[in-house]
C-alpha cells in the first residue's frame, strides 16, 4: 500500500541510522623515537584491566609497525567506545618491552601523553572517546634507560 510511505503531518521521513555500522580511524602520530631499529607494538584496547599490557587481552588491536614507518600509523575499523593506547618501542624486535632492574629498557609511550610515575599510567589517564568520526592523537614516546 503506497499511503504507508508517505511522512505523517507532512514531516519529512528520516530513515533510522544503523549504529552496528558506523566504524571511525584512529591516526597515531609517534615522535620522539630514539632511533629506526626494531619494531614499534602498538596496543588498542577497551579494557582497563588488561591496560597497558595487553598481551592477555583478546579484544585488543595489537599492531606491530616497523620503526622506520611508525611516524604516522593508522587503524581502521574502530567501533565506536572508550579506548587507551600504549606503545613500545621494541628496539631489538623481540616482540616484548625488555627491563633492567624493574625499569623499561625500551621506549614507551600512550595516548594522551600522561605523566609517568612509579609505573605504567591507569587506563583514565589515557583514555579517550571514539565515536563516528576519525581521530587523530599524538604519542610522544619516552625512555628511562
Amino acid at each position: 500500500m503506497l499511503l504507508a510511505a508517505l511522512p505523517i503531518n507532512g514531516a519529512a521521513a528520516s530513515p533510522v541510522a544503523d549504529t552496528s555500522a558506523v566504524m571511525a580511524k584512529l591516526d597515531i602520530v609517534v615522535s620522539g623515537l630514539r632511533s629506526k631499529k626494531g619494531d614499534v607494538l602498538i596496543c588498542l584496547s577497551n579494557n582497563p584491566k588488561y591496560f597497558p599490557d595487553c598481551t592477555k587481552d583478546k579484544a585488543a588491536r595489537k599492531i606491530k609497525v616497523t620503526a622506520s614507518r611508525a611516524g604516522n600509523v593508522h587503524i581502521l575499523d574502530i567501533k565506536p567506545g572508550t579506548y587507551a593506547v600504549a606503545l613500545v618501542h621494541d628496539e631489538n624486535a623481540n616482540g616484548k618491552m625488555d627491563m633492567r632492574l624493574f625499569l623499561p629498557r625500551e621506549g614507551f609511550g600512550f595516548s594522551r601523553n600522561p605523566k609517568i610515575g612509579m609505573g605504567p599510567p591507569k587506563f583514565a589517564s589515557a583514555q579517550f572517546t571514539i565515536g563516528a568520526n576519525d581521530a587523530s592523537y599524538a604519542v610522544t614516546m619516552k625512555y628511562i634507560l
